[in-house]
């Protein structure tokens, strides 16, 4: 038997030298079901995994390219703390801008995965560069244009993993996107380390020709990436939202309709919490201040992206069950325990533990908080949600940054650590004062 369809109705079909002309049944909606779960991975929508893989591998080159460039700036260029608080603090903040701008235009245009290809696609063109950085000014360029890659995809990417979930599943989806992502961030570091050990072996201070092996290397799966959300991930249809009315007030106000309370609230406590959550970048120098080896700092944050991989799934799927705002505060307390923690250490075996801790706090909270957005806002708004709500941490990140290189290098590495753990136990309290679920 041969067929040759001639447009999505009709067809004809040749059996025996008989010509058949037939009409093509479109589904029923029980048999589009149907078709969704025999194709559901891990219980699943397909766009899950594969987003999942896609952070993924652009994890593992992120890891290795951008983790260690703290170390980088501290010891191969020798630039003071208020330099590398201001090189973390405004890469988050332009990363802040462009996720503002590619949520709001993610619902107006209806096309997410296209703002998520150009994003992954701006920042893989951007990390070789860094194998030719010799000033800070370079780096502050390539971070930059990699923030402005992150800033364009992850609302929409975000959004489309929403869209790909129905409400009970939320939080499983999103703690399986997270788990995905993180484990990228702990291969990504293992094959940092080996890299660091078979290059320079135990120095403590990181050299410029192992970081140009960690740049080489690392390019590769950011390619991957990009290639696995082309081929791989499918987006459904969707209209475009209605263009807000010029007479509904100042641009804020236009992009801030048509949200509740509950979400602009959530919004002002996630902005005291991320004012004393300065830069990751902190984190690193407080290791290597308490004298721990570049290698030993690599396998650290090893160890802090294994307990964040192991506890974002049961972290998401228990959200769906107790619900958002009692994980998310759990999370914020562990925070507070670890960063008092980093502000106290004395010894190394210490720092271990913390990077452990402080990988189970970004397991619990971040992927839960995520879920949270989606739950408060309605579905033609998500992209514009999710821009607000990146935009808001990652702009108060600049100010929390310099706050933290200053304080550093004005009265001593434990204080950073003392100042944000009390502005988050703040948020907590204003998280199980003020929000309802």
């Amino acid at each position: 038997m041969v067929s040759l369809t001639i447009c999505n109705r009709w067809a004809i079909l040749l059996d025996r030298g008989v010509i058949y002309w037939v009409t093509i049944m479109k589904p029923s909606v029980d048999d589009k079901v149907q078709l969704r779960n025999r194709k559901r991975i891990w219980g699943l929508n397909p766009n899950v995994f594969f987003l999942g893989m896609v952070s993924l591998l652009n994890d593992i080159s992120s890891e290795m390219i951008f983790t260690l460039v703290p170390l980088f700036l501290s010891h191969v260029l020798k630039v003071p703390t208020t330099i590398v608080g201001l090189i973390g603090g405004l890469s988050e903040s332009t990363d802040a801008i462009f996720r503002i701008f590619s949520g709001w235009l993610s619902d107006r245009v209806g096309k997410r995965k296209f703002l998520a290809v150009l994003g992954y696609s701006i920042s893989t063109v951007a990390k070789p560069f860094m194998y030719l950085a010799a000033t800070w000014g370079a780096v502050l360029g390539v971070r930059f244009s990699d923030r402005v890659g992150k800033g364009m995809r992850t609302s929409s990417r975000d959004a489309l993993i929403a869209d790909s979930v129905s409400a009970k599943e939320r939080g499983r989806g999103f703690g399986l996107h997270r788990a995905m992502d993180t484990s990228g961030a702990v291969l990504g570091l293992g094959i940092a380390a080996i890299i660091i050990y078979l290059v320079q072996g135990g120095e403590l201070a990181l050299s410029w020709g192992t970081y140009r092996w960690l740049v080489l290397v690392g390019v590769i799966p950011a390619v991957l990436a990009v290639l696995v959300l082309l081929i791989f991930v499918r987006e459904r249809g969707r209209k475009p939202s209605p263009v807000a009315s010029s007479h509904q007030g100042s641009a804020w106000n236009r992009l801030t309709s048509g949200f509740d309370t509950r979400f602009k609230v959530f919004l002002a406590i996630m902005a005291i919490f991320t004012l004393g959550n300065s830069s990751d970048f902190f984190v690193i120098l407080r290791a290597w201040n308490l004298d721990v080896s570049v290698i030993y700092v690599a396998v650290m944050l090893v160890v802090f992206n294994v307990t964040y991989a192991i506890t974002s799934l049961p972290a998401g799927i228990l959200s769906d069950k107790l619900g958002r705002r009692r994980i998310i505060t759990l999370g914020w307390f562990i925070y507070v325990l670890v960063y008092l923690g980093f502000a106290l250490a004395t010894e190394v075996w210490q720092v271990w533990l913390l990077f452990a801790g402080y990988g189970i706090y970004y397991g619990i909270a971040e992927g839960v908080a995520r879920a949270f957005v989606a739950d408060l806002v309605p579905e033609e708004k998500r992209g514009t949600a999710y821009g607000l709500y990146h935009g808001v941490v990652g702009l108060t990140l600049l100010p929390s940054s310099l706050i933290a290189g200053w304080l550093w290098q004005t009265v001593s590495p434990a204080t950073p650590f003392y100042f944000g753990a009390g502005l988050a136990f703040m948020a907590m309290l204003g998280m199980m004062a003020l929000i309802r679920e």
